[in-house]
């Protein structure tokens, strides 16, 4: 299938405006998620469980291997990410506020690469619609009936003052927190102005502060467990960076960290497109070195999701091997085609086997 993709369909898809293509593809699986009967086929022959749940931050994963931030981003498809092969998905980036995003065009193909550019700026239909939109999803069911976990990625609205962000985050944890296993906490965007401050100590403390106390508060209210929460840093912090960063979260309890957004660094591609954040192969040993670094500076205490220029299954094993707990890919998708969490899923599975 994935052979199929690459020689018979990509050509066909990369002739289109890639944001135009992105939106065929939501509108194909959105199909798959609307039609149980051709969902539950699917999963049947897609979805691949391991011989045990695989638990991070105390909630199961069916596979080790999700649907990056960024592709669902109005909760739409994420129904159907298990029929793709999916062990998770993650919806958003949310923001408080309804935003349009960045004006197009805002994504480019580099196809000798495997890499794309992409200026979105959190394009999304703000916390409330899509808390409804899971809601009429969801319905009463508990998550304990959910097929696979759903994690939640929010981001500031782009005309929220940094001064002002965190209350724009608390909004939108409080309007979804009724729906997420697992919520991601994306300060690392490089297409949203003066996002990536927020990683340092002049706001990152009083954020992940307020956000944990939301949780806390939550938790105590409704006598339910704390949603595990997560941190997004970008793939161009020095190790310094990543050491202060670490010591609030540790501080802060915080159950995981996402390794890594996009890069901003065209060095060695000055013939890309200078805004926005490059993904797919030539990001992967950024992302690898900082997996490497985290795992080694925590003693593969705190879990990472490994996410990064995936784009293959010998690349997915080297970020699990390097620490990681969980994998996500996006653009590895686009280059391989809709089926390859399955590969890769299938490729970790080893993993988790008896013998191990």
């Amino acid at each position: 299938m994935d052979i199929f993709y690459e020689k018979l369909m990509r050509p066909v898809l990369f002739t289109q405006n890639p944001e135009l293509a992105h939106d065929m593809a939501l509108r194909a699986m959105q199909v798959v998620g609307s039609i149980p009967p051709l969902r539950a086929l699917m999963e049947m022959f897609t979805l691949v469980k391991t011989p045990r749940p695989v638990r991070v931050f105390g909630v199961d994963f069916p596979n080790r291997v999700g649907l990056a931030a960024g592709f669902d981003k109005d909760a739409e498809i994420f129904k159907a990410a298990g029929a793709f092969g999916f062990g998770h998905l993650e919806v958003g980036t949310v923001t408080m506020l309804k935003q349009a995003g960045n004006p197009r065009p805002r994504m480019f193909r580099y196809p000798q690469y495997e890499a794309v550019v992409n200026s979105c700026g959190f394009p999304n239909d703000g916390a409330e619609e899509i808390a409804k939109r899971l809601a009429s999803a969801f319905g009463k069911a508990p998550r304990s009936k959910r097929k696979f976990p759903v994690g939640i990625n929010i981001g500031k609205s782009k005309i929220t003052p940094l001064e002002d962000a965190a209350q724009d985050y608390i909004f939108s944890f409080n309007t979804l927190a009724d729906f997420a296993d697992f919520f991601v906490i994306n300060v690392s965007s490089p297409n949203t102005p003066e996002l990536r401050r927020l990683q340092g100590r002049d706001f990152l403390p009083n954020l992940l502060g307020a956000i944990s106390k939301a949780n806390e508060d939550r938790s105590k209210k409704l006598g339910v467990g704390k949603i595990p929460v997560v941190l997004k840093i970008a793939p161009d912090l020095s190790f310094a960076d990543i050491d202060s960063i670490l010591s609030i979260l540790f501080e802060l309890r915080f159950d995981g960290i996402c390794a890594t957004n996009t890069t901003v660094d065209r060095e060695a591609y000055p013939e890309m497109e200078k805004g926005g954040g490059l993904s797919g192969a030539p990001l992967f040993e950024k992302s690898l070195e900082i997996v490497k670094y985290i795992s080694k500076a925590t003693d593969g205490k705190l879990p990472i999701i490994g996410v990064g220029g995936i784009t293959d299954t010998v690349r997915a094993g080297m970020m699990m091997n390097a620490g990681a707990s969980l994998v996500q890919i996006y653009t590895g998708m686009i280059y391989r085609g809709p089926f390859f969490a399955r590969s890769i899923a299938n490729s970790l599975i080893w993993r988790d086997s008896d013998w191990v």
